[in-house]
């Protein structure tokens, strides 16, 4: 048996901030945003709400969408670096939240890589039978992390939460590689500052990260034995479209087999992917059989990507 997704979901709250709204805030203007990064609007939290509420949103419709019963789930597994506070941790409040009384909880910070942190974690602890079923988060407040006078970065994140079930498949299905990385020497070019903002070197970033997505996206699939043409679809990390459009073109897969959701909800740190597998899912696009690579890159630097089969 494979581990793979049984459930998926995802949670954005219901204010949005367009770049029109951006323009009155910041010296920038909507062409620059869109031509440069991709984002159109992005979603802010409401007063109140904090990552642990949507957290628990997109994670109900993750469970209810697998069909596992929260006291079944043996572990979950927060991927966030905006808990509403440092502990307890976002994951034993979701536990609680939830009702699911028998599962280990504890978060992951790998930042913008979180999320794959997260599924690949699970997928160990499923692949040696310790565990049959774990609820994976990425879940973001981004806005109460974010200079809203940069104009440099307070253009790009927006809040959201996204969420799957793992657990085993049949072994033609799921998750079938995988790849994690790290390179400590690259976190002055992102990360949080004294004064709980985020900073950001984005030349280094961009370079890192076009460097980095295709190189993972194209390692995953090499390690199944499969060629880059075999990918049905890609859900990259929504950061910024020229470094999407890098692992895409490398791939050399369509335009329409690439996940865009950075259009609706800017830079969502690990909430991105889920968010994006979600509704690539949801629509349609991503069907039972086809190959489907996860990449993300983050601070740390952090990075990961899967290939896997999508399927029950």
């Amino acid at each position: 048996m494979n581990a793979g997704f049984l459930g998926i979901g995802h949670y954005t709250p219901e204010k949005v901030l367009t770049n029109k709204d951006m323009e009155k805030l910041v010296d920038t203007n909507d062409e620059w945003i869109r031509t440069r990064t991709g984002i159109e609007e992005r979603r802010v939290a409401a007063e109140g709400e904090d990552t642990s509420h949507m957290a628990y949103k997109a994670a109900s419709s993750a469970i209810e969408d697998s069909g596992v019963d929260p006291e079944d789930l043996d572990m979950i597994i927060v991927a966030t670096v905006t808990p509403d506070q440092p502990f307890p941790s976002v994951s034993a409040m979701l536990q609680h939240q939830l009702g699911a009384t028998n599962a280990a909880a504890m978060d992951v910070g790998a930042a913008c890589a979180g999320f794959m942190y997260g599924v690949i974690t699970a997928q160990q602890f499923i692949d040696t039978g310790a565990y049959k079923n774990v609820l994976v988060v990425g879940a973001e407040k981004l806005s109460k992390i974010t200079d809203w006078e940069d104009r440099n970065t307070c253009v790009l994140f927006g809040d959201a939460a996204g969420a799957a079930v793992i657990g085993p498949v049949e072994e033609d299905i799921g998750i079938l590689s995988f790849e994690l990385g790290a390179d400590g020497s690259g976190g002055g070019h992102l990360y949080q500052d004294q004064q709980d903002a985020i900073q950001m070197n984005g030349r280094e970033v961009f370079k890192f990260a076009v460097r980095q997505m295709p190189e993972s996206s194209v390692n995953v699939v090499k390690k199944i034995g499969l060629k880059e043409e075999d990918v049905d679809f890609l859900v990259p990390h929504q950061a910024n479209i020229r470094i999407m459009e890098a692992a895409r073109e490398r791939l050399g897969i369509p335009a329409e087999k690439m996940s865009t959701a950075i259009k609706r909800y800017g830079n969502t740190s690990s909430a991105s992917i889920p968010v994006a597998l979600s509704e690539e899912v949801k629509a349609g696009k991503i069907k039972a059989g086809d190959l489907v690579v996860l990449v993300g890159f983050g601070g740390g630097l952090t990075w990961g990507a899967v290939a896997l089969r999508w399927g029950k």
